[in-house]
């Protein structure tokens, strides 16, 4: 079980595509029949983002996928379908543009380096807009994403694909119910203060989420609903309004509340008050689906989860990819800030501003 684990961060290291921008223009023109009139990279974890503007018209982003992910053509295939479905039922998602040969993806055969490794390839529809990270997060528009991310896992529950099963991630490092998976790598965080307040997450997810698992309710979680992936646009009432969804590389089978404290997590890095942020997050997300007991019992030690899953990995990867140290420590640096925040402030403090800010925005809506 932490083999698996292990090789999933292991195998990072070598398997992130590498195509020059050269390279990149030619698999647009082979592959799709069209001309760039520009093209650059894009920051990506651990796939490779080109943004291609076409002579023929039309904006893309030409998303090659890691030689690991390309194994399971599969996976991609549903994260792909689920874009499309998304958008079919009203929610801004990315759908593919196919090939002159009329499939959804190319494999590519190239050496990155580390030898001739295979790679999936997808053009994507470009979505206009900007980052959620870049705009002040107003109480209305954390509302909206609550509300955003609700609707989501609920339009994806309806979903039917041939390969739904294949969300089943057992083991899947960035799924809430793999978080004790974490314990053989907070070593990362050898005389780091922090790694206590990881230990003591760990020890409350044991005794306090575990338990609760059957009470959780199912769902397929989009499980990256966060700050880099979320585009806004200005709207007329001065605000912004949700224009994109992006990344589904990491969705999985899992449990509503799960999407929540991911949403709520992630928000809070980009706030100047964090902790303000679960409430209007959570009275967004109740206006379409309404929490029951043991979700709102555990939703503070998940988004603590969250945050350690999150600090440990970036940790543990910059080992393996150093040369990658700033955008993989992008949450770290205001992350182990706030979790020692929460963890000091308590579960009866931090649950007492989130519900009953929760319950004013409701009621002032």
């Amino acid at each position: 079980m932490i083999t698996c684990f292990h090789v999933a961060l292991m195998s990072k290291k070598h398997s992130k595509p590498n195509f020059s921008q050269s390279q990149a223009s030619e698999m647009v023109k082979r592959l799709f029949r069209l001309t760039p009139s520009e093209i650059h990279s894009l920051p990506s974890y651990s796939d490779q983002n080109f943004y291609v503007a076409a002579v023929e018209g039309g904006e893309y982003i030409l998303k090659i996928m890691n030689s690991e992910h390309t194994m399971n053509p599969n996976l991609i295939e549903v994260q792909t379908y689920a874009m499309s479905f998304l958008q079919q039922n009203g929610l801004p998602c990315q759908t593919v543009l196919p090939t002159s040969s009329g499939h959804l993806m190319s494999l590519e055969e190239m050496d990155c380096g580390y030898g001739c490794q295979k790679y999936l390839v997808r053009l994507l529809t470009y979505l206009p807009g900007t980052t959620i990270s870049k705009v002040p997060l107003t109480p209305q528009l954390l509302y909206e994403t609550g509300k955003t991310a609700a609707r989501m896992d609920t339009i994806l529950q309806k979903m039917e694909h041939p390969h739904l099963t294949l969300l089943h991630r057992e083991n899947f490092i960035w799924s809430l119910s793999s978080f004790t998976l974490l314990e053989p790598y907070i070593s990362v965080l050898d005389g780091d203060p922090l790694q206590e307040v990881v230990k003591s997450v760990i020890h409350q997810y044991k005794i306090s989420v575990l338990p609760k698992h059957p009470s959780f309710r199912k769902c397929i979680n989009h499980g990256d609903f966060n700050d880099l992936n979320i585009l806004v646009q200005p709207c007329e009432s001065d605000g912004y309004r949700i224009s994109g969804i992006l990344d589904f590389g990491d969705m999985n089978s899992g449990y509503y509340i799960y999407e929540l404290a991911i949403t709520v997590t992630y928000m809070m890095i980009e706030h100047p008050r964090p902790i303000e942020v679960g409430g209007p997050v959570l009275a967004g997300w109740e206006s379409v689906l309404p929490l029951n007991e043991a979700e709102k019992e555990c939703l503070y030690v998940l988004v603590l989860s969250r945050f350690c899953q999150s600090l440990v990995i970036a940790r543990y990867a910059v080992t393996l990819n150093p040369e990658n140290r700033e955008y993989l420590m992008t949450t770290s640096k205001k992350g182990v800030h706030i979790l020692h925040q929460l963890w000091e402030l308590g579960k009866e403090h931090v649950e007492k501003v989130w519900f009953q800010s929760a319950a004013q925005f409701s009621d002032g809506k």
